[in-house]
């Protein structure tokens, strides 16, 4: 229960409270003018300070973090795990929250220390104390992703803003929906831990749907294709693969098989020019055989008609005996005779060794490549090889893309299985829990009976998605019903929890859940919160507009005044919560 909500600012409107029903109420005074609003007298920020003080979420430039209110700072004194004490958060150090006392038997202790104002708890560990205290949430890790949070669960017994009143079963806008069923589930005392299994089973099918997607877009083509596809080009590889590992088991190589192959075509090359060289050399023996056949001794009468031609021509100078000019010719011819014979035989014996080589180098040469025949290059070698390995990472790839394709299906099978049979605990566990149930569908009806002289349904089941959650009210399409939805299930949860130890203790409601609302309707509903928080002893608070407040409409024993513990006005510049005006 909160008693008393103050500020270290002397201009800001304390407020105190009590069990029961406490109204704050915004005034429209005589002297107000057409341009004066009750909007921004403090009602809804009564609501934002609670929450700041529990440990609210505050974001800089926003809410009651702007630049007028720095150095202020908000308190509470309220009673906690039994225990009277005061809570203060400051603006200018937000993530810092102060208890005094602190009590050394909460299971959660201030970890940090200023020098000025001694210990505090860090933000995260506040909120894990209120948790423990306030709802029994252990503070301990239980290791489950998704948990009810205090902040979760509180914000169902304070709302605030317009988008808390959307639906009796949100507390803001687009609210997550595991954060919808665990959060409800706990608070009906169901068994929130299946809801918490279902968003776990839920992830898992997103993840395998966005798989298959990014499969589909050929992001993974792991999961393309059928299992029959696959298996068969499997088995075309490793036949492929079998092939190659038996080619690279049989494969010789000579360790000198460079130097071999260089020296084998060191002999072509010699063998060649060999072979040239003979037959340039049978050319020129065949002319030197030819003109060794044709070399012929000049005769007598050849020899005298050419000295008398040379007499003629040249008088005087031929003078030598016919018989000296003949014996010098025959000595001519045999010289020339010689010379040829000579260079016959020794153009034959060059040709004749050279033929020889040529042999001799053919049979080394054929050798060598005999050797080149039975042992393979290196390079053929480590080529083979080359494919050998990219066969097997292509069968590698294919081996994955089967076991990827398995484990996926298997997922899809399992996780159908897993959902089924966390059905069938689930209906079992909210077969067990009938009793806690039919006590709730029975303060819900019993609180829309007092406002439509008719019950309403509060429905929830349980479903493949998980559990469901449901309110019905006649005229449930205006927007004024929408709003009394809220009120009784919010009513309905105080009333449960004002039972249970440890316990919230509180009910707050802005008064955005009275807009639209019939007349009657909300006098009746003023009436039940009055009536239910005495009788189950839980507090209730809510922030009214007085010009919206159904006078006439209230039962003559019902005085809405005598719950007044703070009247706003606009009439002055300090007649708001804050005091001032900005």
């Amino acid at each position: 229960m909160i008693r008393r909500v103050y500020s270290n600012q002397p201009s800001f409107r304390e407020v105190t409270l009590t069990e029961g029903m406490n109204v704050v109420l915004a005034d429209r005074t005589k002297e107000s003018t057409r341009k004066d609003s009750r909007n921004g007298l403090g009602k809804s920020t009564l609501i934002e300070i609670i929450h700041f003080c529990l440990g609210g979420k505050a974001s800089k430039g926003k809410g009651l973090l702007v630049e007028p209110l720095k150095g202020w700072t908000f308190s509470l004194d309220m009673t906690l795990g039994g225990e009277a004490v005061t809570v203060t958060r400051g603006v200018e150090h937000p993530s810092r929250v102060y208890c005094d006392p602190c009590v050394p038997s909460w299971p959660v202790a201030p970890s940090a220390r200023d020098a000025d104002r001694g210990p505090y708890y860090r933000l995260g560990e506040w909120r894990e104390l209120l948790g423990a205290l306030m709802f029994g949430l252990p503070v301990e890790d239980t290791g489950r992703k998704y948990r009810p949070t205090f902040r979760s669960l509180v914000s169902h017994f304070i709302r605030h803003g317009k988008g808390a009143f959307l639906s009796p079963f949100e507390h803001f806008e687009k609210q997550a929906e595991w954060v919808k069923q665990v959060g409800n589930a706990f608070l009906l005392d169901l068994a929130w831990e299946d809801a918490s299994d279902w968003q776990v089973l839920k992830d898992k099918g997103k993840l395998l749907n966005n798989l298959k997607k990014a499969a589909q877009a050929g992001l993974m083509p792991g999961l393309v294709g059928s299992l029959g596809e696959l298996e068969a080009a499997k088995v075309r590889l490793e036949s492929t693969a079998a092939n190659q590992k038996q080619s690279l088991d049989s494969f010789r190589v000579h360790p000198q098989y460079a130097v071999i192959e260089r020296r084998a075509n060191e002999l072509t090359e010699e063998i060649h020019a060999l072979a040239n060289e003979n037959v340039s050399d049978s050319r020129l023996l065949r002319f030197y055989e030819a003109s060794g056949r044709d070399e012929h001794p000049p005769s007598e009468t050849d020899v005298a008609r050419l000295y008398r031609e040379a007499g003629v021509v040249l008088p005087g100078v031929v003078h030598r005996r016919l018989e000296d000019v003949t014996t010098f010719h025959a000595t001519l011819v045999t010289n020339r005779r010689r010379f040829l014979s000579a260079e016959v035989e020794r153009l034959k014996g060059a040709i004749s060794r050279r033929d020889a080589a040529i042999e001799r180098k053919s049979g080394e040469r054929a050798s060598l490549m005999s050797i080149l025949e039975t042992h393979r290059a290196l390079e053929e070698y480590t080529a083979l090889q080359r494919l050998h390995a990219q066969t097997l990472g292509t069968l590698e790839g294919v081996e994955t893309r089967i076991e990827s394709l398995k484990r996926f299906e298997e997922g899809k099978s399992s996780l159908r299985i897993e959902t089924e049979v966390l059905l069938k605990r689930a209906r079992a566990d909210y077969d067990e829990r009938r009793p806690i149930r039919e006590r709730a569908i029975m303060a819900f009806n019993a609180n829309s009976q007092a406002l439509y002289q008719a019950p309403g349904t509060l429905v929830i089941d349980i479903g493949p998605s998980g559990y469901r959650f449901g309110v019905e009210i006649e005229r449930s399409e205006s927007h004024g019903i929408g709003s009394m939805k809220v009120l009784c299930y919010d009513l309905m949860l105080a009333q449960l929890w004002s039972g249970r130890e440890p316990s919230p203790g509180v009910l707050v409601h802005d008064s955005t859940i009275f807009d639209g609302v019939d007349e009657r309707q909300v006098a009746h509903a003023l009436e039940l919160a009055a009536s239910e928080s005495e009788r189950h002893g839980f507090q209730y608070l809510c922030t009214l507009n007085s010009d919206s407040i159904p006078w006439s409409e209230f039962s003559p024993a019902f005085d809405l005044g005598s719950h007044v513990r703070l009247r706003l006005t606009d009439a002055t510049p300090d007649g708001g919560l804050l005091g001032i005006r900005f």
